[in-house]
């Protein structure tokens, strides 16, 4: 493989002293620095942003004290923050004695937390040059996706006029599938072969020939093997994400028993410090208001017997898989702080009751998706609480990064906690014992009958991508169409390469540029723009496989965000209609759309105060026209096998307007155009005849698309 890679870098390097007529925006080297306060003691400093999945990059220490680091990041605005002495700063813009942590800092934006990061603006670097990009090994350019084998090849932007694809068949023409800002993909699918030897041939607009490889003697090779296997049930698929504790109450007699295992009766320093200011977790009726211990204890009694009674509500919905908030033991409503990774918590039920869960399920055609906190444990865990009475004598000791001992447990400043939450131990993962733990925990859940599993924070892990390494292969040997996706927000690439993850939870499609058009904060064109970028980042298997959700139990509710009003309230009718755009949308792209719990049935938030987006479910009341609209969406998704299609090609965008084809080029893609505006707005067709799937009739030339309005064509 290093030999394939360094021979396509040889080749680009040729072609940028051959042809000296085009430059392309690559990326730039920045430096990030910390400057201690002159009475700070520093032992280690790290780089986490947007451009790492806020990962951990270490800086490193100079002479004069600084903390330093160099890296390459691509053109346009990153957020970022730095790690100090394994602690996050709130705030960076006002953390260093009132001051900014880093005065290089050119502003600051709502971390979603309460903070603020801070933002760099990374210049593009300008090399001359037509640059042309074809690596075999990355999915992103050669996969097999939809049962055909895929090729891509990445150009400078507005400066090739045609790319041909030449094998020992012949020449064949590729299209130009993808346009932004610093590039272009063109692209062409063919039946699937034994093994292909290719390479590219192609002109500039000014009429220059160029070959990729440029000898052509050499060849890129294709050896027949699917190294990264689709997952078609995903692809296919609708995924509606349940938070069990709101989402029903189907048995009411394990209600209280979240009372005896929370988090309350582990945590010293609540006590200590009186932090509990209601007395403690409580149990709520169905309809009661918020408390502030909403977010984590106060619990409304949901559980699996109420999940396993609205699997046919679900079905009628369309959804084929359900994505589950952890079920394990914790000392919580939301989960995330696991006292028993082998045990379904008691607050939801029994073994029995998953078993008929997973039963009941797969009876109906619907996969079932856990989810799986490897990175931190809660305070009750077994090995912590050994820890706890032990200390250095416990065999456990060396299972989480303890600084001293003895400790009151919840006491951040005693060990390593995720974002420094005492209540959430961090677990070092580079023991063999714990990995040999976690991974065991992945292959029991599979082996009852799990489909697959989300992984929480896993960019987290001091040793990330060796474990999720083995996991994926343990997971694959156990159950080869287990599903797994990574919690990352951003986009990265780096995750789906056919060695750790199927697919990242896509906020950074669904959030960043989906819900941004809907709301009218961008316009058409640049959401295009947006778009490429995103589908010119993964293999088109990978976006096949896509859980593409807009909301979770992380964000605030769709329709407050869209300015449809607050929890209590009816949403009002403008913010309806761009959830439905935003939904429709969704529905169309490649992947599995995800649905959070109630947001098919018009449920509101509030923006100030973030936990009651979890708030129960409400099951008798609903915006039924809506709930109609997500059921029309399913129907379309089984009927036209364009709209599960993993293959996308932008046409037309601006202001309001936003259109792409969906399906591969010819008869059966179809063409889906949005308009995010307030007014009517005119679009163009396509050459041909084209029919409206929900309107009917033959359609040519000039139509208009009303104000809010989603429109999906088919090719006649």
């Amino acid at each position: 493989k290093k030999m394939r890679k360094f021979v396509v870098l040889f080749w680009l390097l040729c072609l940028l002293i051959v042809f000296g007529i085009i430059s392309l925006a690559l990326a730039a080297e920045f430096t990030f620095t910390y400057v201690p306060l002159e009475d700070e003691e520093v032992v280690s400093v790290s780089l986490r942003g947007s451009f790492n999945s806020w990962g951990e990059w270490p800086m490193e220490e100079q002479s004069d004290s600084t903390w330093n680091i160099t890296v390459d990041l691509e053109p346009g605005e990153c957020q970022y923050k730095f790690f100090i002495n394994g602690k996050w700063p709130q705030d960076m813009s006002t953390a260093r004695a009132g001051g900014p942590i880093d005065p290089n800092a050119i502003g600051y934006i709502n971390d979603g937390f309460g903070g603020q990061n801070a933002i760099c603006r990374i210049k593009e670097e300008v090399t001359e040059g037509v640059v042309f990009v074809h690596n075999p090994d990355a999915p992103a350019y050669l996969c097999i996706a939809d049962e055909r084998l895929v090729l891509r090849l990445k150009t400078s932007p507005h400066k090739v006029a045609k790319v041909f694809l030449v094998t020992d068949e012949g020449k064949l023409p590729m299209e130009r599938q993808l346009q932004w800002e610093y590039g272009e993909v063109f692209r062409l699918s063919l039946e699937l072969p034994d093994s292909l030897k290719y390479r590219f041939v192609g002109y500039t607009i000014e009429g220059t020939e160029f070959s990729l490889p440029e000898d052509p003697s050499q060849s890129f090779f294709f050896d027949g093997i699917d190294h990264f296997p689709q997952l078609k049930w995903v692809s296919q698929g609708i995924i509606y994400q349940i938070f069990p504790e709101r989402f029903y109450n189907g048995n009411p007699e394990n209600d209280v028993l979240a009372l005896k295992s929370d988090e309350f009766h582990y945590n010293e320093q609540w006590a200590q410090n009186k932090l509990w200011a209601e007395g403690g977790p409580s149990l709520a009726n169905w309809d009661n208001p918020i408390s502030s211990q909403h977010c984590c204890h106060q619990y409304f009694g949901g559980d699996l017997a109420g999940i396993i009674e609205k699997l046919d509500y679900l079905k009628e919905l369309g959804v084929t898989a359900l994505y589950l908030n952890p079920i394990f033991d914790s000392g919580s409503a939301h989960g995330y702080d696991t006292h028993d990774y082998m045990k379904v918590s008691s607050k939801f039920g029994t073994e029995e009751d998953l078993q008929e869960l997973l039963n009941e399920a797969h009876k109906r055609g619907m996969r079932v998706i856990l989810d799986f906190v490897p990175n931190h444990t809660g305070l009750g865990f077994w090995a912590f609480q050994d820890v706890v009475k032990n200390g250095e004598d416990s065999p456990y000791w060396d299972w989480y990064f303890i600084h001293k001992w003895p400790f009151s447990p919840g006491d951040p400043s005693a060990y390593e906690a995720w974002w420094g939450v005492g209540s959430l131990p961090k677990l070092n993962t580079r023991n063999p014992e714990v990995k040999e733990y976690l991974l065991k925990v992945v292959s029991h859940w599979l082996n009852f009958g799990a489909d697959g599993w989300r992984v929480d924070v896993p960019n987290e892990l001091t040793n990330a991508k060796a474990f999720f390494n083995e996991m994926r292969q343990l997971a694959k040997m156990e159950k080869p169409d287990a599903y797994l996706i990574a919690e990352i927000w951003q986009l990265d690439p780096s995750w789906v390469q056919g060695d750790q993850y199927d697919s990242l939870m896509n906020y950074a499609l669904g959030r960043d540029i989906l819900f941004n058009f809907a709301k009218g904060s961008i316009d058409g064109e640049g959401t295009l723009e947006n778009l490429s970028r995103y589908f010119a980042a993964y293999g088109e298997n990978v976006t096949a496989m896509g859980f593409n959700l807009v909301s979770s139990h992380d964000t605030g509710r769709i329709l407050t965000d869209l300015e449809g009003g607050n929890f209590g309230n009816l949403p009002n009718p403008g913010a309806v209609e761009r959830i439905k755009l935003l939904s429709t949308l969704l529905y169309t792209l490649p992947g599995a759309p995800v649905i959070f719990q109630g947001d098919e049935r018009g449920i509101l938030g509030e923006k100030e105060f973030y936990d009651a987006h979890r708030y129960p479910i409400q099951w008798d009341i609903a915006d039924e026209n809506l709930i109609a609209h997500y059921k029309k969406l399913a129907q379309l998704r089984s009927e036209i096998p364009a709209l599960t299609s993993s293959v996308i090609r932008v046409y037309y965008g601006t202001d309001n307007l936003l259109s792409f084809f969906k399906g591969e080029q010819g008869n059966s893609e179809v063409l889906v155009v949005a308009n995010n505006g307030t007014e009517t707005v005119k679009f163009e067709l396509p050459y041909g005849n084209w029919q409206s799937v929900i309107e009917g009739g033959v359609l040519q030339g000039t139509i208009y698309i009303p104000s809010l309005q989603v429109r999906i064509f088919t090719r006649l």
